[in-house]
């Protein structure tokens, strides 16, 4: 599945999700763009959207999306807190379909 990181996770998570085609906000040059105009040139793209951005299901609508968002939460964005989290996010990425929220860690 190709895959988008926010950019507010780290880039070296991208090497940690094998089996997946990753991208970054900031690899496409998208970095400061607001999270509606972001989604839409995602949706031409990519099967999901990884992200932190706890205020996202609220400010978005997520249903009309194309692709699914994974919402990470944990302590912190730094690796040390995110690898624990590596096999729940690939599995979650098993279930994602279009227009949903899945949520792992804390």
């Amino acid at each position: 599945m190709r895959l988008l990181l926010d950019e507010n996770l780290p880039h070296d998570l991208a090497a940690l999700l094998v089996g997946h085609q990753v991208d970054t906000v900031a690899g496409r040059g998208w970095s400061g763009i607001q999270n509606g105009e972001l989604l839409a040139k995602a949706k031409a793209e990519f099967g999901a959207f990884l992200t932190m951005d706890r205020r996202l299901p609220e400010q978005q609508n997520l249903a009309r999306l194309s692709f699914g968002v994974l919402l990470i939460q944990a302590p912190s964005n730094r690796m040390v807190d995110l690898r624990p989290l590596v096999a729940e996010i690939l599995a979650a990425l098993g279930t994602l379909r279009p227009g949903t929220l899945v949520t792992v860690g804390a």
